[in-house]
């Protein structure tokens, strides 16, 4: 504890709080991170806002929303918790364990956002702040809308890599329009498999689109338990603004 203690800068008084912060509800059922968890993840969707507003005077209301949802979920959650090494301190049952429950991104975002919400019971607002906003700038020293929304094809290939052992793959199919106004349609595959075929206004854009359908499609096949890339998907026909 004393270990991760030192990476987070922070020296809980109780102990006993700590250790509530890292024990997953596998490991105990009656006394878990759960609580917690849910009064983590209230600061954090604060801390995020507040440091977005003050971040980017010149961006709008609805920029500034989807830059924190690219933020204060549980993908990003995890790389967090992935920055200060929480994944070596979690407390999980035998069973999880061996089901490589130190990897999971719901069990690691769910231990930092309790641990953020123990920090915030034991000594307030500002300590909160401090450790989640010394974490946004390690892991995003030059945050831009640009930078977030790319985070999909991160957050796609460690997936892939994960599940497969492999890079996605995209490639370019056509360029559509005049110069002014070009679209560009990618293919995207994975595990040899067409997953998805997006457009958008730039080559990266299109990327990003289609590693967004892809790690979509990921997600909701882990919550049906059922981790195969066998249905290919596509965007909506190229229109003025990306999707």
């Amino acid at each position: 504890m004393q270990k991760l203690e030192k990476i987070i800068g922070y020296h809980f008084k109780d102990t006993s709080l700590l250790a509530l912060a890292l024990t997953h509800k596998s490991y105990r059922k009656d006394s878990n991170n759960e609580r917690l968890e849910f009064l983590g993840d209230a600061v954090l969707d604060l801390l995020v806002g507040e440091y977005l507003y003050s971040e980017f005077p010149d961006k709008n209301e609805g920029d500034l929303s989807k830059m924190r949802a690219a933020l204060v979920n549980e993908q990003s959650f995890m790389r967090f918790a992935k920055a200060i090494h929480l994944d070596e301190f979690i407390i999980i049952s035998a069973n999880e364990e061996s089901n490589k429950g130190r990897e999971k991104s719901s069990i690691l975002s769910s231990a930092f956002e309790a641990l953020i919400g123990a920090i915030y019971l034991e000594s307030g607002l500002e300590r909160a702040r401090e450790l989640t906003y010394n974490i946004l700038k390690k892991i995003y020293p030059k945050l831009d809308s640009e930078v977030l929304f790319l985070d999909y094809k991160t957050a796609l290939q460690e997936e892939t890599q994960a599940l497969f052992n492999e890079i996605p793959q995209y490639h370019l199919i056509q360029e559509i329009g005049p110069d002014h106004c070009k679209q560009f349609e990618m293919a995207l595959v994975i595990n040899g498999i067409e997953v998805a075929r997006c457009f958008g206004s730039s080559k990266k854009s299109a990327q990003q689109n289609c590693a967004k359908v892809a790690y979509q499609q990921i997600m909701q096949k882990k919550l049906d338990s059922k981790v195969t890339l066998e249905i290919s998907s596509s965007c909506t026909a190229p229109q003025g603004k990306d999707k």
